[in-house]
């Protein structure tokens, strides 16, 4: 009697941890999907070519499944043209300084802009946007700028808020984002024209945020306006003027595992493409 009790106590105890397992795992299998869903719509499609080191901007390239980027400041003044498998299909040279190339944006008529807009320490007294049609990569024309609100020698505490890594085109003007540098958490709007010339950027309004913005893009149909921080999107939905998408609340995007991402554009209205300076192209599907 004894020993048929010990093999009953042995036996409850083992239905008794199975069905905790099996409870757990049965528990876990909704969550698990959720997560998967969740972060399924976050992908990385290729590591960049060794050439791109540093990449720092991308565009669309026109009626192509193609993307255009660049590297960062110090280095040629070249345009890469690659595919969504990573690889590399034309080098576009040009004869311009690379001073700090941090974006890219492009118009609706067939131009490219090239944002040599970098200032990490606001002492570059011309700002320059080099505008140039994809037909003919071979002649840009400059954009020259300073900013309405910088005054030839910027005080301590705004030594460092004319620095500027994003920009997007909208309607005959370029939008830029300045890069918080100086603890102020506030990222500033400026409107520039998209012709080439010397101008002064209109300070247009601004954005309180902590993340520091590096790049910018605007959805095909301008219904929405993508802001990007490292490892971050800042998403505006339902814009109804782009000129001021910067007074709706955005909607945040973290990017698990994507490191320092320094450029980002749309590729259609619900699909957006970015890169990282550790060297690999992702994509996005809203």
């Amino acid at each position: 009697m004894k020993l048929m009790i010990k093999i009953f106590i042995v036996f409850a105890s083992v239905l008794a941890i199975a069905f905790y397992f099996l409870r757990d795992q049965d528990n876990a299998t909704p969550a698990s999907k959720a997560m998967k869903s969740e972060t399924g719509k976050f992908e990385t499609l290729a590591p960049l070519p060794s050439t791109i080191k540093e990449s720092s901007g991308i565009e669309t390239m026109p009626e192509k499944e193609h993307y255009i980027t660049h590297n960062d400041a110090n280095n040629q003044p070249y345009l890469y043209e690659i595919n969504e498998n990573g690889k590399l299909v034309k080098t576009y040279k040009f004869k311009l300084p690379n001073v700090d190339w941090e974006d890219l944006t492009r118009d609706d008529n067939g131009n490219l802009y090239i944002g040599d807009i970098g200032n990490n320490n606001s002492k570059r007294t011309e700002l320059a946007i080099y505008k140039v049609p994809f037909s003919e990569m071979a002649n840009p024309q400059a954009i020259r700028f300073t900013y309405e609100d910088y005054e030839g020698k910027p005080s301590k505490k705004d030594k460092n808020s004319f620095d500027s890594e994003a920009f997007f085109w909208y309607a005959d003007n370029l939008y830029l984002i300045s890069k918080d540098r100086n603890g102020s958490h506030e990222a500033k709007v400026y409107q520039l024209p998209d012709k080439p010339g010397n101008y002064t950027a209109k300070k247009i309004g601004s954005i309180k945020m902590t993340d520091r913005v590096t790049s910018a893009c605007i959805s095909p149909d301008a219904r929405m306006v993508v802001l990007l921080s490292e490892g971050k999107i800042h998403l505006y939905r339902n814009v109804n003027n782009p000129e001021s998408f910067f007074e709706g609340e955005p909607e945040e995007i973290p990017l698990s595992g994507a490191g320092q991402t320094e450029a980002v554009t749309f590729k259609d209205n619900n699909t957006l493409i970015l890169t990282s300076e550790g060297g690999n192209l992702f994509r996005y599907t809203l």
